[in-house]
Parts: structure tokens; sequence; C-alpha cells
């Protein structure tokens, strides 16, 4: 059965690389110099930490996300 699962990407300008994150799986994070391989990295994690976990993880909704500014 197929899951799915929000991920988050984001850019690091003083690494020049991306981060990218399952916020609601622990342990699911890595970098990439590209995006398409920050989603290749992902995924390999996501299917190696849910393959470990006994437990079931429960899929949260995605709502939205914004960019809040600040001074």
């Amino acid at each position: 059965m197929k899951k799915a699962f929000t991920a988050i990407i984001e850019y690091d300008p003083e690494t020049k690389q991306y981060i990218g994150i399952v916020p609601n799986v622990s342990g699911v994070h890595t970098v990439g110099n590209t995006i398409e391989e920050v989603r290749k990295n992902l995924k390999e994690v996501l299917e190696l930490v849910l393959e470990e976990t006994k437990e079931e993880i429960e899929n949260t909704e995605f709502v939205a996300l914004e960019m809040i500014e600040v001074k």
C-alpha cells in the first residue's frame, strides 16, 4: 500500500545546498546539491525509516506553506 508524506525543501545560500525534511517522521532529513537529489535522498531515507519502524506513522494533512517576514 502506497503512502504519501509531505516534505519541506529549503535552500541554504550559506552552504549552497538544499535541505529536505519530512516533518512528521522523525529522522527523515537530508541535504543535496539539487532539488532532484534531495527528493531522491528523502525517498530513500523515508523508505528505510518506515521499514525499521514498528509503529504505524500517521499521515498529516498538508494545509499551507507560509512565508512570514519580520524586521
